[in-house]
């Protein structure tokens, strides 16, 4: 391993311990992995600095049933990172059943987080597991899929 990668690799390997569990990121340690000024991004929200962010995740932790991040693959470079995943978790709203998404994430950092933007599919997330909408959209995707 490259020597002067180390410290990313740590940044990254935190990054993704502090999201393991959904249902409790580890946000005491949420100024260990992301700036002050922190940009994040995903499919719904665009949020800027960390308090913003600490709201975000501790709102959605609340609503959350159980989940966890399944790491897959992760590109790290001297300032950014990719890393796939599957998103598993369970939500009151959503059904009784266990929901995988699959995504990733883009972080650029110095020597902490400054953007992360989330990649995945909505309609995987949600529309697929409303009821009757659902339906209607798993539908959709098995007709444009022939």
């Amino acid at each position: 391993m490259d020597s002067k990668l180390a410290p990313n690799l740590q940044l990254i390997e935190n990054f993704k311990d502090f999201y393991r569990d959904v249902k409790h990121p580890k946000l005491g340690k949420i100024d260990q992995v992301y700036a002050d000024n922190i940009i994040f991004k995903d499919p719904i929200h665009e949020l800027r600095g960390a308090e913003a962010l600490h709201a975000y995740l501790s709102e959605m932790s609340v609503n959350v049933q159980s989940g966890h991040f399944e790491y897959l693959d992760q590109i790290v470079s001297d300032n950014m990172a990719y890393i796939k995943w599957n998103m598993h978790f369970k939500h009151p709203k959503l059904g009784k059943d266990t929901i995988t998404v699959r995504g990733m994430s883009q972080v650029q950092f110095h020597d902490c987080i400054y953007f992360h933007e989330d990649v995945y599919d909505l309609g995987q997330l949600l529309y697929e597991n409303v009821p009757l909408l659902g339906s209607v959209v798993k539908g959709l995707k098995r007709r444009l899929a022939v």
